[in-house]
């Protein structure tokens, strides 16, 4: 993964009130994964969840934990 391309993203989603509003009503990493592959920005889910609980800026990425999810 691009650590700068998710910096990048992250820095976005800052300044973007429409694009922050999508990534909270996503439902998986993947699908955050789509909305910034859209924006331009290319990281995976699984990359992304690999930087659960780390800070970027103003923006800390943590992974949800959905009552009934299964892995």
């Amino acid at each position: 993964m691009s650590l700068d391309q998710l910096k990048a993203f992250l820095k976005r989603v800052q300044n973007d009130e429409k694009t922050k509003q999508e990534i909270l009503s996503a439902a998986t990493a993947d699908d955050v994964a789509v909305i910034a592959m859209k924006l331009g920005f290319e990281f995976s889910g699984d990359e992304l969840l690999r930087v659960s609980g780390k800070k970027f800026d103003r923006v800390t990425v943590y992974k949800q934990n959905i009552p009934g999810e299964y892995n």
